[in-house]
Formats: structure tokens, C-alpha cells, sequence
């Protein structure tokens, strides 16, 4: 396994900037967010791939592990394709495994959900990357049952496990074992699901990433954890501490 850290961590600096503390901090690999909130919009990557992987290749030297994508609602499906192609072909030139996205809303048709992720399958095969849908609150993944079921009816599908989701999530009680068999990438914070806080300081909230760990390894997971301490809203507290806070901490359990 692998520790990485993603830019939502420093998500109100530059790209540049966010790059560089990240390297300070002592990491080799980043984890990078593309949406609304990241520093790379999905439109602007499709216009010019090349000219944003020269963005990322021109940092200290961080190696990319995976990009997260949040695709607008408002663009058709076609658009959104061409999208997660120009994202797969983005990751393929820069040798990045993983590309991750967010499954339809929560309550969506789940045929009309495999049709659109097999789709999307599809062009990150033909990329020679993985797919995986992220857990996530508010979307078909909140519930554990059809996050699996998805890569079940998709062949190849990973899953984004971020346990914080599930956390404040309605499934809470739910058991997340099943989740592990198809685990492609997982995303930490702490988080405290009795109090509804979604990201507290690292040790106050409820996260049990020994077990994290170790139900990893009962598969052979062999890829990427990432540290994703979000900086929106801004926290009350200083973020690089409790950045290099959680590296250590997955960094001894590995």
C-alpha cells in the first residue's frame, strides 16, 4: 500500500502551491480532485490534455495516484463521456492507475446507472485504466448493498471506498465488509458520525483505520490510501499538522 494526498487537502491554494506543501509534507504521490471544488475542471482538461499534464508534471516531482472527477449535472451525456475519456487518456499519459467518479443521485434507476457507468468502464479500459465509483452521501453508493452491486453487473468496476460517507451517512449501521472485494482506492479524514461532523481532528472522531487496513490486506489490496483533509470550509485549525497527522499514522500501519 501506498499514501498519497489530495489537493482537496490545500483545495484554497493555487495548483502550484497545493503541490508544493504537499511535497513538503514529505509525500511522493497525490491524489488529484477535479470539479467544482478541485483545481482542474473536466472541461478544461478535454480541451487540452496535454497542456494539463504539462500543469502537473511541471510540480516537485509527484507522482499522480489517482484522479477523483466530479462531472457537472447540466451537460448531456455524450459531453460527460467525452469527458471521462479526456480524464482516462489524461491518466494514461501520466501513467495514473485510477480515475474516479461519483455515482447518480441517490433514488436514480439503477439500470440507467450500470448503462452509463459500463459506459464509462468502457473508455477507461480502452485507456488501460480503472474505473471505480466513490461512496458517497446522496448517491446510489450511500447504500453499501448497491455499491457492490454496481461492480457486480459492471466487470471491472472498482469502488472509492471513503468510510466518512458511510459514517453520517443513513446506512451507518450497515456492514461495510462487503465493500472490501472490489476496493480500488480509498480516501481518509477522521470523522465523527455521533456528533454528524463530518471531519474532525485526527483521534476525535471514530475512523478505525487499523481495521481499515487490515481488512485491506485480507485481499491483497495493493494500492493507494489518501490522505483527504478538506480545506472547505476552512477548519479551525491549521491543516498541515493534521495532514502529516494522518500520513504517519496510515504510514505506520502499512
Amino acid at each position: 500500500m501506498f499514501v498519497a494526498c489530495s489537493t482537496l487537502c490545500f483545495g484554497t491554494s493555487p495548483l502550484a502551491d497545493a503541490l508544493r506543501r504537499i511535497s513538503e509534507l514529505g509525500f511522493t504521490k497525490v491524489d488529484v480532485a477535479v470539479g467544482d471544488e478541485g483545481h482542474l475542471k473536466p472541461g478544461d482538461v478535454a480541451a487540452d490534455i496535454g497542456r494539463t499534464a504539462q500543469q502537473l508534471r511541471a510540480g516537485p516531482g509527484l507522482a499522480v495516484a489517482a484522479f477523483h472527477v466530479e462531472l457537472a449535472e447540466t451537460i448531456s451525456a455524450d459531453e460527460a463521456a467525452e469527458q471521462v475519456r479526456a480524464m482516462c487518456r489524461l491518466a494514461r499519459v501520466l501513467a495514473t492507475p485510477l480515475v474516479s467518479l461519483c455515482a447518480s443521485p441517490a433514488g436514480s434507476d439503477k439500470s440507467a446507472e450500470i448503462e452509463r457507468l459500463g459506459r464509462f468502464n468502457r473508455l477507461a479500459r480502452g485507456e488501460g485504466v480503472t474505473l471505480a465509483v466513490a461512496t458517497r452521501t446522496g448517491t446510489l453508493t450511500d447504500d453499501p448493498a448497491i455499491a457492490v452491486e454496481l461492480c457486480q453487473k459492471i466487470p471491472g468496476l472498482g469502488i472509492a471506498m471513503d468510510p466518512s460517507h458511510y459514517l453520517v451517512g443513513p446506512y451507518h449501521d450497515d456492514d461495510l465488509d462487503i465493500l472490501y472485494p472490489y476496493v480500488q482506492h480509498v480516501r481518509l479524514r477522521d470523522t465523527n458520525g455521533k456528533t454528524g461532523q463530518f471531519q474532525v481532528r485526527i483521534g476525535q472522531g471514530e475512523i478505525e483505520y487499523g481495521r481499515i487496513v487490515n481488512q485491506l490486506a485480507r485481499y491483497d489490496y495493493q494500492r493507494t490510501l489518501s490522505v483527504d483533509i478538506h480545506d472547505r470550509p476552512e477548519p479551525s485549525y491549521p491543516m498541515p499538522p493534521e495532514v502529516r497527522k494522518l500520513k504517519y499514522l496510515l504510514e505506520s500501519l502499512i
